[in-house]
């Protein structure tokens, strides 16, 4: 287990603003967060409703295709958040999930979808080869951060092995064994402005100061947590 201090490089400057914007994103969820209160999802009635979400994560919620994330084992909260902000338009760099997110019917069924997926087990190969090179580096990142460019250890609120640190922070998903290249892909958005759902604007600020090489290191290290 690595260091759980990745900030003692970076000052008291990136742990205040990261405390900052804990506060921030804790308020926001207490006035109205994602909608999550009241009755819970059926992964049982979730497995057939997931039928529509089959054809691109696959069935089991491992896709074959890097274009579409793995679903299975990641929280149901963030599942249906995803769900909810496609419907609504407050996430807007899937035109495919944006067509497919209108076609649940209801809060319910996405909460039965999200429970489903969430209780499926994880593939045990990445769909790519790992670049170990690569991912020595990000795994640096991952822990430590890049203090000089105020980017902050993904651990921090992706939890141990990108595992996700629920139940806490369900906001924050689980990253790892995720595919490379979606990861890749969804950092650029965050950097572009292309996809703006992140809790107070976390993730555009992080994606922002990171190369392209270091998303590809960050992509390769997650990617073989499997």
């Amino acid at each position: 287990m690595r260091g759980r201090f990745p900030f003692s490089l970076g000052g008291k400057m990136m742990q205040k603003t990261l405390q900052v914007w804990l506060v921030v994103l804790a308020m926001s969820l207490g006035v109205g967060g994602v909608a999550q209160a009241g009755t819970k999802g059926d992964p049982a009635a979730g497995e057939a409703k997931a039928g529509l979400c089959g054809g691109c994560h696959g069935f089991d919620g491992n896709s074959a295709d890097a274009t579409f994330p793995r679903l299975a084992g990641q929280y149901a909260d963030y599942i249906v958040k995803q769900i909810r902000d496609f419907q609504k338009g407050l996430r807007a760099n899937n035109d495919t999930m944006a067509g497919m997110a209108a076609m649940v019917a209801s809060v319910q069924d996405a909460k039965d979808i999200g429970a489903y997926f969430s209780q499926q087990k994880k593939a045990k190969e990445p769909l790519a080869p790992v670049d170990k090179k690569k991912a020595k580096v990000g795994e640096k990142i991952f822990y430590e951060g890049i203090p000089e460019k105020n980017v902050y250890g993904c651990v921090n609120c992706h939890g141990e092995r990108g595992n996700g640190k629920a139940p806490n922070v369900a906001q924050f998903p689980v990253i790892g064994g995720q595919h490379r290249d979606y990861i890749i892909k969804e950092l650029k958005d965050f950097k572009s402005g292309l996809r703006s759902n992140d809790p107070a604007g976390m993730m555009a600020n992080i994606a922002k100061g990171l190369s392209e090489e270091e998303m590809e290191a960050l992509a390769n290290y997650l990617s073989g947590l499997l």
